[in-house]
């Protein structure tokens, strides 16, 4: 029931999003201005505040730990995806790479962080899960952009993200003792900046939702997939991999809120950018974020009862 009463209002906020596109009173040029703002602005803003200051992330042993986790579950999930194209008699070029990227990476970001805090209400969590997210970021920005391309060449310029960044400072800030000058204005200000981050994003997700339906048709066998693949599979390796490793309660339940997410959307891009087939990346993500909140409630109430939460 818990776990309801935090899925609830997520989706209500998404579902306004979608109202707001049907009505178009969302334009896809407001969406593109208002993710920008998110993006570059205010989940850096959040993510300062979180980990500015956080004790869950003064040991640097630690630290690599949480993004480690964040990087290897991607590489398993990328891993499990291509394989099960495969399965689905996907080729390289029509839709393999696609798909095993995009299934591969769950909604790392917006879509978590109302269902974290509303399940284990502790702030600092949220410090964890953006730390964890730097080494998604990580997996994406090598491994998932050379495997959507099928090349190996990378450039530094994929690390200079803003939300990445925001991480960085932030670490380092602790680090060299300096998060005391942080606190006051400066703090307020990012939380005031961050509090407005994921309703925001939750409401794009949401206009954009409503822009993918419009735009393709569906390929049961692709969809149904992608299910398997994003929902059962790749949930079940995080879990047993948050069993078996030696990681902080604290990363155990970030892993169960990331295992229960549907596929990211920022794979659309990549597929569009990088050789892609944007159609395959965007049966996965349709597919996949309509299930989900049917599947959510479970993954999420036999993770924690496997971790112990």
């Amino acid at each position: 029931m818990l776990v309801l009463e935090a899925l609830v209002p997520v989706v209500l906020v998404i579902g306004v999003g979608s109202l707001l596109r049907k009505f178009e009173i969302l334009t896809e040029e407001i969406e593109r201005g208002m993710m920008q703002m998110v993006v570059q602005v205010l989940l850096p803003a959040l993510t300062l505040a979180n980990i500015i200051g956080n004790k869950a992330l003064g040991d640097w042993a630690e630290v690599g730990k949480v993004a480690g986790f964040g990087c290897g579950g991607i590489l398993v999930g990328f891993s499990v995806a291509y394989g099960f194209a495969g399965l689905l008699g996907m080729k390289k070029g029509s839709g393999k790479r696609t798909f095993g990227v995009t299934a591969g990476t769950q909604n790392y970001g917006f879509m978590g962080v109302p269902l974290l805090l509303s399940l284990f209400p502790d702030e600092g969590l949220l410090g964890i899960l953006f730390t964890h997210n730097v080494g998604v970021e990580i997996a994406m920005w090598t491994v998932g952009v050379s495997l959507m391309r099928g090349d190996k060449s990378l450039s530094w310029k994929s690390f200079m993200k803003a939300p990445i960044i925001a991480v960085v400072v932030g670490l380092v800030i602790n680090a060299l003792g300096l998060d005391p000058w942080f606190q006051g204005v400066p703090m307020k200000a990012c939380e005031m900046l961050g509090s407005a981050a994921i309703p925001i994003a939750l409401v794009v997700i949401g206009a954009g939702l409503v822009e993918l339906l419009k735009k393709e048709r569906f390929d049961w066998k692709t969809a149904i997939g992608s299910v398997v693949v994003r929902l059962a599979l790749i949930p079940a390796c995080l879990i047993a991999g948050a069993y078996f490793l030696p990681i902080s309660l604290e990363l155990k339940k970030v892993i169960v809120i990331q295992a229960a997410m549907p596929a990211a959307m920022f794979p659309i891009v990549l597929a569009k950018h990088y050789g892609g087939k944007p159609e395959v990346a965007v049966q996965v993500v349709v597919a996949t974020t309509t299930v989900c909140f049917l599947t959510m409630p479970f993954v999420i109430v036999l993770g924690m009862s496997i971790l112990g939460l």
